[in-house]
């Protein structure tokens, strides 16, 4: 999924405001039909992966931030529209270092050593009345047990607790902005701590850092639980897109691919898309953030998808371009091949030591040298480049990162101001494109309405790369037979 630019509600201590109307709407309870608490709960409160590689990440972030309290809560629940609440995530940051699921939740960490540090989850607490609405919690007591935290307490319990961990501490390391309730309550924290403590004169608050940066960094470069999953969710993807060629035939609606592609993934374990699929059929190949998925695909049109499955919080990112009716038109054709060479271009660039950017820059040439043998560029590559004279055709990037967010944390810039270097464990993806407006008169009649992006997610190794996608086909000739009925 190409680039446009290459939190949690908690209860404030007592005597704050009360929450906005929508939060408290969350924690009311109608007689006719029961509004979940905070969006109904997922199959599981916690990872597939063990409680270690959390307490691992959590120890390189604390070491990362240096002495301080960390106070990082999970990702608020909103309402769609009335009572009914969109389908609940965790925080990427917040699941990353901890590895529950359910909402309502905030992580206190502090550091006590290079190896060693403290823990404590604030969460919701069992009530029987109310899991027989939204499912079973975890619970404080089996969270300390199965998550592997020191401590574990009742959300209610936060800032209260929060009063005593932070009058020892001159650091917080929190996100201000990010939930202004939880902003406000520890407002009233720090009053508290300031009137218990005047005689000292002390600060109206703990220095307060944004966590985000650094807690980014250790996000960049995945560890061994990261790529596993990355890789389980790749399989998937790559079921789904094979599958939606095979499906694919005139006549059918957009939004029937989408389902084929998307019950693809439910039926192999992964329970929601890392993003909202992109199924373009025809002419709106060329919107490339196309969502409305509401076209009827007809005969020799291409349609392109860019799909990705999420599994244990990672997520995929693949884009396939591939013939309605199963053969591509020569015109179709012609424009595939430059895309496909400047994708394998931008591939070959992908190394550790490398900047980020290389394989963009290698796309570039690929695509000015292809668009040039078709007679639509003029001049020399050099100067073509120069003058930025593929960016009618191909306006976004080549690459982003990937992991937990299908555009992932971290910085593409160095403090020194250059591009960043690639190091084994990234990953990126790697998807060129080229699309022509219906409307482009600057193009031949038979290219107009063409759009055709190929994206793989690729690893960085130590001796190389990795192409995490490469069970869905892409040679022209593969891509016609599996979207023939036969086998690529």
């Amino acid at each position: 999924m190409v680039s446009a630019g290459m939190v949690c509600s908690t209860r404030p201590p007592s005597g704050s405001s009360s929450p906005s109307s929508s939060s408290t709407a969350l924690h009311r309870a109608s007689i006719s039909r029961p509004m979940p608490s905070s969006g109904f709960n997922q199959p599981s409160s916690r990872s597939s992966m063990s409680s270690e590689p959390f307490r691992a990440r959590r120890q390189r972030v604390l070491n990362r931030l240096g002495d301080g309290v960390l106070v990082l809560p999970t990702a608020p629940v909103r309402l769609r529209n009335g009572d009914v609440p969109h389908a609940f995530r965790p925080g990427s940051d917040f699941h990353y270092l901890t590895g529950f699921d359910e909402p309502e939740a905030v992580l206190v960490a502090t550091r006590s050593s290079a190896r060693e540090h403290h823990a404590i989850l604030f969460l919701r607490p069992r009530e029987p009345d109310r899991e027989i609405w939204d499912g079973p919690r975890l619970g404080p007591r089996r969270a300390v047990k199965q998550l592997g935290f020191d401590e574990a307490y009742p959300m209610a319990s936060l800032y209260e607790r929060l009063e005593g961990i932070l009058g020892k501490t001159k650091r917080l390391f929190y996100t201000l902005g990010a939930d202004g309730l939880m902003d406000r309550s520890l407002e009233r924290v720090f009053e508290r701590l300031a009137v218990a403590d005047y005689r000292g004169n002390p600060s109206a608050h703990p220095v307060i850092e944004d966590p985000g940066p650094r807690v980014a960094t250790e996000r960049l470069v995945k560890d061994r639980d990261g790529i596993k999953a990355l890789d389980r969710a790749a399989v998937l993807s790559a079921a789904g897109h094979r599958r939606a060629m095979a499906f694919a035939r005139p006549g059918i609606m957009e939004y029937e691919l989408q389902a084929e592609v998307e019950a693809t993934f439910r039926r192999l374990g992964s329970r929601r898309n890392g993003y909202e699929s992109i199924v373009a059929s025809g002419k709106n190949a060329c919107v490339l953030h196309y969502v409305a998925n509401d076209r009827k695909m007809r005969r020799g049109e291409l349609v392109l998808l860019d799909a990705g499955a999420e599994l244990d919080m990672y997520t995929a990112d693949i884009t396939r371009t591939f013939p309605v009716s199963g053969t591509f038109s020569e015109p179709q054709a012609e424009i595939y091949r430059i895309v496909l060479r400047a994708q394998k271009a931008a591939l070959r660039a992908v190394s550790p030591g490398r900047l980020w950017n290389a394989p963009h820059q290698a796309a570039i040439r690929a695509t000015i040298d292809g668009l040039r043998a078709l007679g639509l560029l003029k001049g020399q590559r050099k100067r073509l480049i120069a003058k930025e004279a593929h960016r009618r055709w191909f306006m976004h990037g080549t690459s982003h990162w990937l992991g937990m967010d299908v555009h992932d944390a971290g910085g593409y810039i160095e403090p020194d101001g250059k591009p960043r270097r690639l190091r084994a464990g990234m990953v990126l993806t790697v998807e060129p494109g080229l699309y022509f407006s219906p409307r482009d008169r600057s193009v031949p009649e038979r290219y107009r309405g063409i759009g055709v992006r190929i994206e793989d997610d690729v690893l960085v190794t130590r001796s190389g790369r990795r192409v995490l996608t490469e069970a869905v086909p892409k040679e022209l000739s593969e891509v016609e037979r599996l979207c023939q009925g036969q086998e690529a």
